[in-house]
């Protein structure tokens, strides 16, 4: 219900001033703790079996690769049409399901690993039915955030939306590689709890203003309108694939755990530390952003933060001290960090409404197949070069895509501010974003 503030009267109110915004940080924080301190143990636990059953770094890094192509092959195959379930159904009701199936998958390994019946077969099939659940629920969740804030504050939702992401990045991994070393099922148990916290959160969601679908009719025809509308837009498509190709080479997060077990030694605290360091970094330069949004020279900006990616991702690459480790660890992540938040202001402030589902899973797509099969292809050249060569090669290969999406999509250094063209310049009312109240 309305509070009868006006946006004229007292300007406009800020994110967490409403609670459907609210109940989807909190879901999507808990969410992500739980999602990454699993991806971290399955990594961890295919690595070390592996290991133990006689594979030596290169052989077992090949593991790490098939684990990275089982999730995102079913991204691949699922994306296009999880972003038109976006589009058709209950936003909340999809995202609320994949959370469901989640714990699903937190419980059984939980128990397999209780037991001591964990073994690769287990690990693969379960990163398998995660990579379905991941098809779905990223459209559903990213085409939800913008339909419950002003759009002139989307660009500060977005900034504590990657707040919650990026934190649960931080908490996830740490949690993850602490509770196992406590006791190896723990991990699994902490997020079957965190995904039911998320499941309850978006319950809590009232009624959520959408656009109707519009144009093509059949189901066909709308997922190719959703993909005409990402390729024709030179914005969307410079910003989805820049990140596309430069996460895909410089996959360094996929090596965490032979460089964790075999070249800096450090074993699973050691792990936790590494993969939170660049979740670290990330959450330092969303938490800035949202209070102090980037709005001058988005495009080059973006470019830069890139480019800082590379860098970081090679001097990592070379390193054989925790410390400096960590410390380009923590670069890698804050450069992507402020690389995301240009991006997805970009593509959500450039997509209509009704079609940010499957513009969103487009983006998926290319995400899934920077971080999914940025792992498979890190692992499979991992097993060529070895660990260190290959996170070496990745962030050379970083720099390059900088220069020449810089050249192919000049629209990428030429944008200067996050302003929406003018046909899109449109809000919801004011009143149809009010929640409703628990």
């Amino acid at each position: 219900m309305s509070d009868g503030v006006t946006e004229t009267e007292e300007g406009l109110r800020g994110p967490l001033s409403y609670h459907n915004f609210r109940a989807y940080l909190v879901a999507r924080f808990t969410m992500m703790v739980g999602q990454y301190a699993m991806m971290l143990i399955i990594s961890w636990q295919t690595y070390t079996l592996a290991r133990q059953g006689g594979m030596d770094e290169f052989a077992a890094s090949g593991q790490l690769a098939l684990i990275g192509l089982l999730q995102f092959l079913p991204l691949f195959v699922l994306s296009p049409f999880s972003g038109l379930v976006a589009d058709r159904f209950d936003r909340k009701t999809v995202s609320r399901l994949t959370i469901t199936l989640q714990f699903a998958c937190a419980v059984t390994l939980a128990w397999l690993t209780y037991t001591g019946a964990i073994d690769l077969v287990w690990l693969f099939a379960v990163a398998v039915v995660l990579g379905v659940v991941r098809a779905f629920n990223g459209p559903a969740l990213s085409a939800l955030a913008p339909n419950l804030v002003p759009k002139q504050i989307l660009p500060n939702a977005i900034a504590l939306s990657s707040i919650a992401w990026q934190t649960g990045m931080i908490v996830g991994p740490a949690l993850g590689g602490y509770a196992y070393d406590a006791m190896p099922a723990l991990p699994y148990m902490l997020a079957a709890v965190l995904f039911l916290v998320g499941i309850a959160a978006i319950t809590t969601i009232g009624k959520v203003p959408r656009s109707p679908i519009t144009g093509a009719q059949r189901p066909i025809g709308q997922i190719i309108d959703g993909w005409r509308y990402v390729i024709q837009n030179r914005m969307v498509l410079g910003a989805i694939t820049l990140d596309l190709m430069a996460v895909f080479l410089a996959g360094a997060t996929a090596l965490f755990s032979p460089f964790a077990y075999d070249i800096l030694e450090v074993g699973e605290t050691g792990l936790a530390q590494l993969a939170a360091a660049p979740a670290v970094g990330a959450a330092v330069t969303a938490l800035w952003f949202s209070f102090r949004p980037l709005k001058t020279n988005v495009g080059p900006k973006m470019l830069w933060a890139v480019a800082a990616f590379g860098v970081a991702t090679i001097v990592f690459g070379f390193s054989r001290s925790m410390p400096i480790s960590l410390a380009a660890l923590f670069v890698v992540g804050a450069a992507d960090m402020f690389s995301v938040y240009i991006r997805q202001s970009l593509i959500q402030l450039h997509t209509p409404d009704e079609k940010r589902g499957r513009v969103s899973s487009a983006s998926l797509l290319t995400i899934s197949a920077s971080n999914e099969g940025g792992d498979a292809f890190s692992g499979f050249l991992a097993s060529i070069l070895g660990p260190a060569l290959a996170v070496i090669v990745g962030g050379v290969g970083a720099l390059a895509t900088v220069a020449l999406w810089s050249r192919i999509f000049p629209v990428l250094r030429n944008t200067r501010t996050f302003d929406p063209p003018p046909e899109l310049d449109e809000e919801l009312p004011e009143e149809k974003l009010q929640e409703r109240t628990p």
